[in-house]
């Protein structure tokens, strides 16, 4: 089958990438992130998924004329209790619409392979969008494969994140350093 691959960091395609070539599918990457902030993060992102499709010699399709915060916060805007779904499914279906227009039999996104993600959500989501079309919705629970793209990217090198990539998930991620700075500064008897 002919797949466009949805990759959102180089880490998170390794396992996917195999098990979809091993099943004898025809791959091809999409990397589309708008969610990713700052900059510097959404680049050394991007820089760790053309490292990796170089390894796998993967056709990519990179969307950094369509990378703009502000657009996508927007999109967000007084929406942040649901932004995940809101997430997914904006990369879900800029996925689906290159497919389509590509001729591509299928769509998958390397969000299955993250146990930190949520994979139910991003499952029928794939599988609404795609409806009865004629581009079919490619699920496969790759978070089996965990433990391999974590020591597979470490042998790497590849850059490996520590939030989602959001504003948010930056916030929420980093947030116990604001509290650990803040008692530090406190002076005693404030305690």
């Amino acid at each position: 089958m002919k797949i466009l691959l949805h990759i959102c960091c180089g880490p998170c395609a390794i396992f996917p990438l195999r098990v979809l070539r091993d099943q004898g599918h025809d791959l091809t990457g999409v990397f589309y992130n708008p969610n990713i902030h700052p900059l510097q993060e959404y680049l050394r992102r991007r820089d760790g998924v053309r490292e990796t499709a170089e390894r796998f010699g993967l056709k990519m399709i990179f969307l950094d004329q369509e990378y703009d915060p502000q657009v996508y916060m927007r999109q967000l805007a007084f929406r942040e209790n649901s932004r995940c779904l809101l997430c997914y499914q904006l990369r879900l279906e800029r996925t689906l619409s290159i497919a389509r227009r590509g001729k591509f039999e299928g769509f998958s996104s390397t969000l299955l392979y993250s146990k930190q993600q949520q994979h139910k959500s991003i499952a029928k989501l794939g599988y609404d969008l795609a409806g009865e079309g004629k581009v079919v919705f490619v699920y496969q629970d790759f978070r089996v494969g965990w433990q391999e793209g974590i020591r597979q990217s470490l042998e790497w090198s590849l850059y490996r994140q520590d939030y989602c990539g959001c504003l948010y998930s930056e916030f929420e991620r980093f947030r116990g350093c604001l509290q650990q700075a803040t008692e530090k500064r406190r002076p005693e008897s404030q305690s």
